[in-house]
């Protein structure tokens, strides 16, 4: 059998228990995009406080480099990416603030690992996307928006009439 035909055989199987597989890029050893490596792994169903996503689109930032490099060392092996967006498969039955089809994205401060096709993940993390943005534009812009407002609100709030200066406006927050 073909591994794609294996690989969705299984998928429907699972789906049946109310699971799935979902393929996602793990890193076993710190070092180079050699490093990154394509695995196949069951999800299951949320817990109470906790959410299902097809991600559709997923951000990369530097922070990605940095944990695969070791700068930044992760536990291993270890799952990358710190934003993403995509559509909400199941609930908890906690969950109140997002339901099953609801376009959501998510940023930094859940646990990384959104280099993945599906993830469950604690619904505390994560937003919903208005319809007028797009998945990719979601997954691109949490991160620098979390940046803007942590700079804007708790660095240094901002009042009527403070001028901003913006270094390396090229970089991640200025393309927003």
């Amino acid at each position: 059998m073909a591994i794609g035909t294996e690989y969705a055989s299984k998928n429907a199987q699972l789906r049946k228990r109310g699971h799935r597989m979902s393929k996602k890029i793990i890193i076993e050893e710190f070092g180079g995009a050699d490093q990154l490596k394509i695995i196949k792994d069951e999800i299951g169903e949320p817990g109470p406080n906790e959410v299902r996503i097809a991600q559709k689109a997923c951000g990369l930032n530097f922070i990605d480099i940095y944990q695969r490099t070791g700068l930044y060392p992760m536990p291993l092996p270890h799952t990358l990416g710190t934003e993403a967006s995509g559509l909400v498969e199941a609930v908890g039955s906690n969950v109140k603030h997002v339901k099953t089809g609801d376009p959501v994205a998510y940023a930094f401060n859940a646990p990384a690992g959104a280099y993945c096709e599906v993830r469950v993940m604690s619904a505390d993390q994560v937003c919903v996307l208005p319809h007028s943005i797009s998945y990719e534009e979601g997954a691109a812009v949490m991160l620098k928006g979390l940046t803007v407002q942590y700079l804007f609100h708790r660095t240094t709030p901002l009042k009527t009439g403070d001028t901003i200066l913006f270094h390396a406006a090229a970089g991640g927050v200025g393309l927003i």
